[in-house]
């Protein structure tokens, strides 16, 4: 899957998690990836198990129940330099880069597995997060391919 310049935002700040979910879930809505329900099954899918998944990242996708919003796999990512906290109270889960994802069938799930290798150095999650051009950022995670 390529990724495409206008589904990446650099430099954002978000006040809360919610807020940071919302913004990639609407993305992949922008690019007609999913319909906008997608955003609330990312939301849910948070706080059935937390999206965050350490190294300073985290991955908003849907519940398996919202698959009928999926029109086509997509990908998106923002960087968040201040970071967001995504952890309880007493956790320090903040994640400096997203991604959203949508995936058809089960397509998701091999663009899930390259990011979780791409980003379990966190040298590669550091050059994500002081990208400074969308480019930048294509050219880290098309290594991954």
């Amino acid at each position: 899957m390529e990724l495409q310049p206008e589904m990446i935002l650099l430099d954002q700040e978000y006040a809360n998690k919610e807020d940071a979910i919302r913004a990639s879930g609407q993305l992949l809505v922008d690019a007609g990836c999913v319909e906008e329900g997608y955003i609330d099954a990312m939301i849910e899918r948070n706080e059935l198990v937390s999206v965050y998944m350490g190294n300073f990242i985290a991955i908003p996708h849907g519940t398996d129940e919202a698959k009928r919003f999926v029109k086509k796999s997509g990908i998106s990512v923002i960087q968040v330099p201040t970071g967001v906290h995504f952890g309880k109270d007493d956790t320090e889960d903040v994640a400096m880069v997203l991604f959203g994802i949508a995936g058809i069938e089960n397509e998701h799930l091999d663009i899930l597995q390259k990011i979780a290798i791409f980003c379990s150095d966190v040298e590669n999650v550091v050059k994500l997060a002081d990208a400074k051009t969308k480019e930048e950022v294509i050219g880290y995670l098309q290594e991954v391919e």
